[in-house]
């Protein structure tokens, strides 16, 4: 039983071969005004479709090797970024209390003012060499890209609406891209 269905199906298998080559000889013969194609002019196509396939080949690495390139250069820029936001809490800190000295007179708190001052300068110095910059939001146009209302004001009259009153926290850049935003209050 087993043996029967084997030969029936080898027996289709083989009317199936001899039909193919039976479709395949009659589109040949249907198309004698077709040229055939030369062994040369084979191997020349094939040669053209290599080249293309080899150029796409070759644009898609260097579209890949310009791309990990700037990801590798955009890493190294901003790799101290969580550094410096941590940081960042200090420096206000820092502007706060030399803000606070300005109240008093008093000589011995000159020193110690000076001495703040110089440590914050040294902090900003070097922040800086690593590309924070401050935003200057007071007095400008209101943002939303790099301003965070926290609070509105009337306004005085129509030109100062959407204007900065007042920068409750500074925000700052690192390299052209915003790390904290600057909290304002604005005329409404």
């Amino acid at each position: 039983m087993f043996n029967k269905k084997k030969e029936k199906k080898t027996m289709e298998e083989q009317q199936t071969n001899v039909e193919e080559q039976e479709v395949s000889l009659e589109e040949n013969q249907e198309t004698p005004n077709e040229p055939q194609k030369t062994k040369e002019e084979e191997l020349e196509e094939k040669l053209e479709e290599l080249n293309k396939k080899y150029l796409l080949l070759y644009s898609d690495f260097e579209n890949y090797r310009k791309r990990v390139s700037k990801e590798k250069i955009e890493l190294i820029q901003n790799a101290a970024e969580e550094t410096i936001k941590d940081l960042l809490p200090v420096v206000d800190d820092y502007e706060r209390a030399l803000a606070n000295f300005e109240k008093f007179d008093d000589e011995k708190f000159a020193k110690t003012k000076e001495g703040l001052e110089l440590i914050y300068n040294k902090l900003i110095a070097i922040l800086t060499q690593k590309g924070l910059k401050p935003m200057n939001a007071k007095g400008g146009k209101f943002d939303e890209n790099i301003h965070e209302a926290i609070a509105q004001m009337p306004a005085e009259n129509e030109e100062q609406k959407g204007i900065v009153l007042d920068e409750v926290t500074k925000g700052y850049y690192l390299h052209d891209k915003v790390i904290r935003y600057a909290k304002v209050v604005v005329a409404m």
